[in-house]
C-alpha cells in the first residue's frame, strides 16, 4: 500500500487553521482519500495531557527548555502512535501545527536557538517531515483581535504582541526558504476566498500523493 501525504497547517493565532482544517477534510474525503486530521501539541491521550499542562495556567513562568522539551515529548508520542501508523496505511494525514510552530514559538517567540530545535526534530522524526505545509498569515493585530472574540486566552496567547510579531516572521522566513514545501495562505480576506486558495493547492497535490 502506498505512503499517505503528511500535510500540516500552521499559522499566528486567530488566523483561521480549524475552519479551514475542516474544510480540507472534507474535499479530500469528497476527493476519495483517507483522512486523519490530528493536532498539536495532542493528538494522542498522552499528547492531550501535555498539551494541558502547556497551554494552560498552571505551570505560569515554566522554562524554555521543559516547554520546548514537553512540545517534542508530545510530538514522539504522536508519530508513534498516530502519524507514522496512519501514513503507513496510506491516509493523509492533516496536522494542526507540527515542528515548524516550535521554530516559531519557542525559537522566533521565545528566542530559543534553532540549532537546538533541529537536534531535537531529528532526533524525534529522523527523516519525516511534512511533504506540504500551508501558512496562514495576517497581521498580527487582527489575529489577536479575532482570538479576543473566543473567550479566555491560554498562556500562549497572552503574551505581547512583539511575541507574535517574531513568530510571524519565522513562519514567512522558513516558507519562503523552502518553497517546495510551503505555501503561503492570505489568512486577511473572506472565509470564502482563503477556502478557493486553499482548494487550488489540496488539488495540485492529489497527483503528488
Amino acid at each position: 500500500m502506498a505512503s499517505g501525504c503528511f500535510v500540516t497547517v500552521e499559522g499566528g493565532e486567530g488566523a483561521g487553521k480549524t475552519t479551514q482544517l475542516a474544510f480540507m477534510r472534507a474535499y479530500l474525503e469528497q476527493a476519495g482519500r483517507r483522512v486523519t486530521p490530528t493536532r498539536e501539541p495532542g493528538g494522542t491521550p498522552l499528547g492531550e495531557e501535555i498539551r494541558a499542562l502547556l497551554l494552560g495556567h498552571r505551570h505560569d513562568g515554566m522554562a524554555l527548555a521543559t516547554e520546548t522539551l514537553l512540545m517534542f515529548a508530545a510530538r514522539a508520542e504522536h508519530l508513534e502512535r498516530v502519524i507514522r501508523p496512519a501514513l503507513a496505511t496510506g491516509h493523509w494525514v492533516l496536522c494542526d501545527r507540527f515542528t515548524d510552530a516550535t521554530y516559531a514559538y519557542q525559537g522566533g517567540g521565545r528566542g530559543l536557538p534553532a540549532q537546538r530545535i533541529a537536534i531535537l526534530e531529528d532526533w524525534a522524526q529522523g527523516t519525516l517531515r511534512p511533504d506540504l505545509t500551508l501558512v496562514f498569515d495576517l497581521p498580527v493585530e487582527m489575529g489577536l483581535e479575532r482570538v479576543g472574540r473566543r473567550g479566555a486566552a491560554d498562556r500562549f496567547e497572552r503574551e505581547e504582541k512583539a511575541f507574535f510579531e517574531r513568530i510571524r516572521a519565522v513562519y514567512l522566513d522558513r516558507a519562503r526558504r523552502h518553497p517546495d514545501r510551503y505555501r503561503i495562505v492570505n489568512a486577511d480576506r473572506p472565509v470564502e476566498a482563503v477556502r478557493a486558495e486553499v482548494e487550488t493547492i489540496l488539488a495540485g497535490w492529489l497527483e503528488r500523493c
